[in-house]
């Protein structure tokens, strides 16, 4: 195991984030993680301390670690300031989204479910390239929204969704787009994934393609034909989701915005604000999320640790959070994985 420090921005974010953060960081310190903290705000936080959802002092601390921890950032619906989530991606080009969804619990509707869902993070309908056209004084009559993507960015997506298949041993990797109707759009990204696979990756794992809508479908029959899912911005907003409430919900599904010279890991469920500062929170998420980050940072024993006591707090011990049909706060759960770190 390593000694060096690895230097990482970290961003406890709005509502229950800090609540959450603090119980991961109990968590990576049992570890002896050798994370060294850059604390920084975002969201909500940075408009009230600096007017800012995204401060110049929060991009500078990421340009310079390349690494980020963070927790939810709230984003107000309609009007006021844009995605933060959104406007890191673009900052620092992350243009791969990894949301792996496992169960953990089992005995749900669904059990022993282990998928991965690689989502393009840059292009599609996300690149907001939205307007209105005015008719006979209604200044909304007509809304317009331009889609694009580039092959350039749907091969760097693929290689590292294909990479990352045979990396972590996944034996099928399926292309999800709707290219029998958005041709020009989804038909660049399917065509660029069946042509890599034929040159570079063949023989690897198993290739298939399966329409967005089909796919959607399959999933709530049958997810187990599944391993992994690659698909671009919009599909893979959904469907990353939809995959999440096969293991229980946001709750558990950790996420990861990975770039060339950035990675940034987060619980990708909202800030609940109805919530914060009660102390039932439900941490799982974010501790997954932080196992991603030292997948990432190349210390895979201190990950598998972690994902184990997750399991075994949850399974053996029992202690869950009310959102999993517990008693124990976010104190209490945190306590009893620290212990099973410990080897208590």
């Amino acid at each position: 195991m390593t000694t060096t420090s690895i230097p990482a921005t970290l961003i406890p974010g709005d509502g229950i984030g800090p609540e959450i953060v603090d119980a991961t960081l109990a968590a990576l310190d049992a570890l002896k993680a050798p994370f060294a903290w850059d604390t920084q705000i975002a969201g909500l936080g940075g408009v009230k301390a600096s007017g800012d959802p995204l401060p110049q002092a929060t991009l500078d601390s990421i340009r310079k670690t390349r690494l980020a921890l963070k927790g939810p950032l709230e984003t107000p619906s309609g009007g006021g300031y844009r995605s933060s989530n959104v406007r890191l991606r673009e900052e620092f080009q992350l243009y791969a989204n990894l949301r792996p969804a496992r169960t953990i619990i089992p005995g749900g509707r669904f059990d022993k479910i282990d998928l991965v869902v690689v989502r393009e993070n840059l292009e599609g309908l996300y690149i907001g390239h939205e307007h209105y056209v005015p008719i006979d004084g209604d200044p909304h009559a007509v809304a317009m929204a331009t889609g694009i993507n580039t092959r350039q960015g749907s091969r760097r997506l693929l290689e590292y969704a294909f990479d990352t298949a045979v990396a972590t041993g996944r034996k099928k990797v399926t292309l999800v787009h709707k290219a029998n109707i958005m041709k020009a759009l989804t038909g660049i990204f399917l065509e660029t994934g069946l042509d890599l696979y034929e040159k570079k990756y063949k023989g690897k794992f198993e290739l298939d393609t399966v329409i967005i809508d089909a796919c959607a479908m399959k999933l709530v029959l049958n997810p187990w034909q599944f391993d992994m899912l690659v698909t671009t911005n919009l599909f893979g907003d959904i469907l990353s989701d939809l995959v999440a409430g096969l293991v229980g919900g946001l709750g558990m599904a950790p996420g990861a915005n990975i770039g060339t010279d950035a990675a940034i890991f987060e619980a990708v469920h909202g800030s609940a604000p109805d919530i914060a500062g009660k102390g039932i929170a439900n941490p799982t998420a974010l501790l997954l999320a932080a196992a991603l980050m030292l997948d990432h940072v190349k210390l895979p024993e201190l990950a598998t640790r972690l994902r184990t006591a997750i399991d075994e707090t949850l399974n053996i011990d029992k202690v869950r959070t009310g959102d999993l049909g517990g008693t124990a706060g976010t104190e209490a759960f945190t306590k009893a994985l620290v212990s099973r770190i410990n080897g208590a």
